[in-house]
């Protein structure tokens, strides 16, 4: 129980970090390239953390095997999409998280995949320790 909770915090601060870097990397793109995720309080990314793991967890296995095939076709970049989709979801759930458009929801999924991917491997393995 204490690592799950470990972990939801972690994605929570993973979510959160993702949303500054987005702003970040706005302001170096063109006007027409809109990569912004915003999160308007602190509550917002563990509720927004919450309810992308219960969307994960009902729909994107439902998604994914309906997209078998077009997925193995494109070797599994459609991932990638399926991704994007499930984050830009919880952008219109939560109120509070806001994910302008689908490249700003590509780079929201990628990047708060690694950046919780890093922190819970480090996590894990001090636990290991």
């Amino acid at each position: 129980m204490k690592s799950l909770l470990a972990r939801w915090v972690v994605s929570a601060v993973a979510l959160y970090v993702t949303a500054l870097l987005s702003e970040w990397v706005n302001g170096f793109l063109p006007a027409w390239v809109n990569l912004s995720i915003r999160i308007e309080s602190w509550f917002t990314p563990l509720l927004a953390v919450a309810v992308l793991a219960v969307i994960n967890a009902l729909i994107r296995p439902l998604i994914v095997i309906l997209t078998l095939p077009l997925n193995c076709l494109t070797m599994g970049l459609l991932t990638f999409v399926i991704n994007a989709f499930m984050f830009w979801i919880v952008g219109r759930i939560v109120p509070g998280f806001i994910v302008n458009g689908w490249l700003a929801a590509i780079f929201g999924s990628i990047v708060m995949g690694i950046i919780s991917g890093l922190a819970n491997s480090l996590l894990v393995s001090r636990e290991k320790a």
